[in-house]
């Protein structure tokens, strides 16, 4: 059983497993290398390259967990959005109502997606017995919030989120249709070989907690019964009036992230199914390294006054994705005091 599983089943151990959100990547020189002759679309739709840039972080860092190399924004693209990277990701126009009589049917848009099953599945042909392998999607929420996003801005933020929140009848039409799409998208992706598929929805932590658990949770909720004990969930700026409330709907997640706005010790102590993953500060990897093993320490501090049993399910990594440009010494250097502190 790989470390990643057990905590999965929330079985004590000294040191947890690390992964890191992003951690195939910009800041890393393998990542650097690969796109110097690929463009990043060629990348991940060619599964020998999605494998080969997945494995760099597990050859390099000695990860514990390996990470499906792909983007969130694909299932848009597989309705029928028209979606470029110059080099931040770009579509042709917004999407508006009256468009998602034009989108493609869900089973034309799924055979859209077949790379990532064969992705996954050389992936985990290289992968070592002992690491794990997690596919992923984008929330519904977030990846509504990129459709309807004007041009050069951000999708979160300003009139985008705006649009996006005051369009909420226009929201339930397009996440009845997305989330059959990530239903199959997250089959695909198991049956390639993932241990567990994580629902990324960076943009749902905007979302008031009573739209949160109205719009957002059930929905997810839905998808972890379909698929109980394999798939998880990770949103940025969720607070306990988030996702406390909407533990009865995700009872059958196989874990939760949260990001470094959390303590984490107390988010151990919330009882739920599955792990919890998180939540060192990523901007602190920039740190001279005297400093961030200080850091490091103040983090684990409160784990370590934890027994193995009270932290069963931790899985150790960041609060949000590795930054580009983060310095991989700091990455090593990180993995390293995890695994002696925690020794």
């Amino acid at each position: 059983m790989t470390k990643f599983q057990m905590a999965l089943q929330k079985r004590p151990q000294a040191c947890p497993p690390i992964w890191f959100m992003r951690q195939a990547g910009r800041y890393h020189k393998h990542y650097q290398k690969i796109r110097a002759k690929y463009e990043f679309m060629e990348m991940c739709k060619t599964p020998e390259l999605a494998a080969e840039v997945a494995m760099g972080p597990i050859d390099e860092f000695d990860f514990d967990v390996a990470i499906l190399f792909s983007d969130l924004l694909f299932p848009l693209e597989a309705m029928g959005m028209k979606l470029k990277y110059n080099p931040a990701p770009e579509f042709d126009k917004p999407l508006r109502e009256k468009d998602l009589e034009k989108t493609r049917s869900v089973s034309a848009a799924v055979e859209e997606l077949q790379f990532q099953r064969e992705a996954v599945r050389l992936t985990r042909e290289r992968l070592p017995k002992e690491k794990s392998l997690l596919g992923f999607v984008g929330g519904a929420w977030t990846l509504f919030s990129y459709a309807c996003a004007e041009k050069d801005k951000p999708p979160f933020y300003g009139n985008n989120a705006i649009t996006a929140k005051t369009r909420i009848r226009f929201y339930e039409k397009f996440a009845e249709i997305m989330n059959a799409i990530l239903a199959e998208n997250i089959f695909l992706q198991l049956e390639g070989g993932a241990d567990v598929v994580m629902i990324f929805d960076p943009a749902a932590g905007q979302l008031s907690p009573s739209m949160f658990n109205h719009y957002v949770a059930p929905a997810i909720g839905r998808l972890a019964k379909q698929f109980a004990g394999q798939v998880a969930y990770y949103s940025k700026e969720t607070q306990r009036a988030h996702l406390v409330p909407a533990l009865s709907d995700l009872q059958d997640l196989a874990g939760l992230g949260v990001d470094h706005h959390w303590n984490l010790a107390e988010m151990l102590k919330i009882p739920h199914s599955g792990f919890t993953q998180g939540n060192f500060d990523q901007a602190l990897l920039f740190s001279e390294p005297k400093d961030l093993v200080r850091r490091i320490h103040e983090f684990c501090v409160p784990l370590q006054n934890l027994s193995p049993e009270e932290r069963a399910g931790w899985v150790c990594g960041l609060g949000h994705g590795v930054l580009p440009q983060t310095p991989e010494a700091n990455v090593h250097l990180f993995i390293e005091t995890i695994r002696q502190i925690f020794k």
